[in-house]
């Protein structure tokens, strides 16, 4: 592998960690219930983004399939806590 583009996935790999690491603080202080699904809908896609950049590294495709299956998932539980709220209020 190109040393370059491995030390930018390496790199990409520690900023997403650090990313997750604050949306799980919001998520734990999160001052409200819509702050705290949308800080867990953002570390979805970080874990999306994770996966991706780790598949890139290892020269591996097999974290595609569940990076596709997690922002799936994903957006599928966020546009349903969104009707819900647009029910209740």
């Amino acid at each position: 592998m190109n040393p370059f583009l491995f030390a930018c996935t390496q790199v990409a790999l520690v900023v997403i960690g650090l990313a997750c690491v604050l949306c799980l603080y919001r998520v734990i202080v999160g001052p409200s219930v819509p702050d705290r699904v949308a800080a867990l809908d953002l570390m979805t896609i970080l874990s999306v983004g994770w996966m991706a950049c780790l598949s890139v590294s290892t020269k591996d495709a097999w974290l595609t399939d569940p990076a596709i299956m997690l922002g799936l998932v994903s957006f599928l539980g966020t546009a349903a806590f969104a009707r819900y709220l647009e029910r209740k209020l």
